[in-house]
């Protein structure tokens, strides 16, 4: 029997465990794009108009959607991801589920109308007003290593604030976007409220040229300077999350058995595919050899296999290209001087993509481990004199994402984190932030732009606006025309008696400022 041909416009939805084709995706059409965003940008203006409260009840229905999938969506990213089940529900549905939550709970009070004090003499008769306006059509082009917590936590809040959204989820993970899709079909959202194409670089260029509002995108950094440079020609502004380097900084006084444990699953956790994953430890040196004997210890005791087997700890890379990279940057390291404690080899009797969690000590930042982000299980280690050293080595990178600090004593720990330059600083914990509704995620340098999550990520799906009602409607305004010497002298009179700094100044000057708002403009 001949084979079925494949359309040519499909996407393969592959396992990485095993390298199986699951199914074909269709490909939306570049040429559509202009077309998708036209219907979102009429959706939304329909969407704009309802009451937050409405739109936060949607968003509790939404919740109700993701709960009673869950079982379906955590397959589906075991499927197309490879990573262990229960790191599917912790960190995939429970991050969309409390996004869901957070922000039908908080929407409204976080948009609301509030008014702006004025401090200023001059001011004081007009009452000031911040409001949110909806930006429009957000772009979000996503990434594949969380295909439901970084797509859903980017696209709640901005229907939340009464945007529409065009998506592109990743090409590695094509049955997880339209699953999103679904979601908000079945939750009863407004037809092109949520669209989600599908495809790779072409789309994502197709989308941008399309003109939204503004472009959400998480992904490497080669890829993130396009689509900056994409977005700059057409001045649309931007977020950019572009991975990081995080450092982890392990103190004497640290409890070692509760740090180890906190290394190993940070190093390792979804095959160490994480932006926020522990990518350069620095221990200080009296702790270094108890510390690097329980990485070790416990990094043999993982279990490495198909995410979809209950006592797999450590799944697949997501790609045959991404084991060759591990392998790369291992003997990189080694032939500077590293050394491979533990792991270090591809597994390909267990599928094409696996690699076992490594352990490499004596990295420095000669080496491709402490340049480049890894994406990968490696637990990379230097030994420091003490903890001036690990900031000035942690802070030696051009990635500025994340950090994490160990230390029994958590006074000391705040410290140290004021000195860190990144985005976030954990102290006694590592990554899990990224699942707290109310922390902005982000950072700078090579790590990109803007904040997603939080207030903060809130803040950039809307354009804020100044609103001012003067108080004396009826009155000329005393700067206005017509100008002349006594007008210049009441003004010079009115900036001693607002700035001067003692009490006889403002006396002396505040017959003459008065001058200023009681005059005849003689227009």
């Amino acid at each position: 029997m001949a084979a079925t041909a494949v359309p040519i416009d499909t996407l393969p939805s592959i396992n990485p465990a095993t390298g199986e084709v699951l199914a074909h995706i269709e490909k939306t059409p570049p040429s559509l794009l202009p077309e998708i965003v036209s219907r979102a940008r009429a959706a939304q203006g329909i969407w704009a108009r309802l009451p937050i409260r409405d739109r936060c009840a949607k968003l509790r229905g939404l919740r109700e959607r993701i709960m009673a999938a869950r079982n379906e969506l955590a397959d589906a990213v075991v499927r197309e991801s490879g990573k262990p089940r229960v790191e599917a529900l912790f960190a995939d549905i429970f991050v969309a589920l409390d996004s869901a939550e957070y922000w039908s709970r908080n929407a409204a009070s976080a948009l609301r109308t509030r008014r702006v004090p004025h401090h200023s003499t001059a001011a004081k008769a007009k009452r000031g007003y911040l409001a949110y306006d909806p930006l429009g059509v957000i772009a979000i082009i996503s990434s594949w290593n969380y295909p439901l917590a970084i797509p859903l936590g980017q696209i709640i809040p901005a229907v939340a604030a009464g945007n529409a959204v065009v998506c592109k989820t990743s090409d590695f993970t094509p049955q997880c976007g339209s699953l999103i899709e679904k979601l908000f079909i079945d939750a009863g959202f407004l037809g092109n409220l949520l669209t989600v194409v599908q495809g790779g670089g072409e789309v994502g260029q197709a989308l941008i040229d399309a003109s939204p509002d503004k472009v959400l995108f998480t992904g490497s950094v080669a890829t993130g300077r396009r689509v900056a440079e994409a977005c700059a020609k057409k001045l649309i502004p931007s977020v950019l999350e572009l991975g990081g380097k995080d450092a982890m900084i392990v103190l004497e006084d640290a409890d070692l058995e509760v740090a180890s444990s906190a290394a190993v699953w940070g190093s390792y956790t979804n095959c160490g595919q994480v932006c926020l994953s522990v990518e350069r430890l620095f221990v200080e040196q009296t702790a270094a050899d108890k510390f690097l004997a329980r990485c070790v210890e416990k990094t043999k005791r993982l279990r490495l296999g198909s995410g979809s087997n209950p006592s797999t700890d450590v799944g697949p890379l997501i790609r045959p290209q991404h084991v060759q990279r591990m392998s790369d940057l291992v003997d990189d390291a080694v032939s500077r001087g590293a050394k491979v404690l533990c792991g270090g080899r591809s597994r390909p009797e267990l599928g094409p993509n696996f690699f076992e969690p490594t352990v490499v000590a004596g990295v420095d930042s000669s080496m491709k481990l402490f340049q480049e982000e890894t994406f990968g299980p490696i637990l990379a280690i230097q030994v420091v004199r003490d903890a001036k050293e690990a900031i000035s080595a942690a802070n030696d990178s051009p990635f500025a994402l994340a950090a994490s600090i160990w230390t029994k004593n958590p006074a000391r720990g705040m410290a140290l984190a004021a000195e860190l330059r990144a985005g976030a600083v954990m102290v006694n914990d590592a990554i899990s932030y990224f699942a707290i509704a109310e922390a902005p995620h982000g950072s700078c340098g090579t790590s990109g732009w803007g904040r997603t999550h939080g207030q903060a990520g809130l803040l950039e799906m809307v354009q804020m606006k100044y609103i001012d009602v003067d108080g004396l409607p009826r009155r000329e305004k005393p700067w206005w025309y017509r100008y002349g010497a006594d007008l210049e002298h009441a003004a010079d009179a009115f900036l001693q008696f607002e700035f001067s700094g003692g009490i006889g100044a403002k006396l002396r000057n505040a017959r003459s400022a008065m001058k200023t708002f009681f005059r005849d403009h003689g227009l």
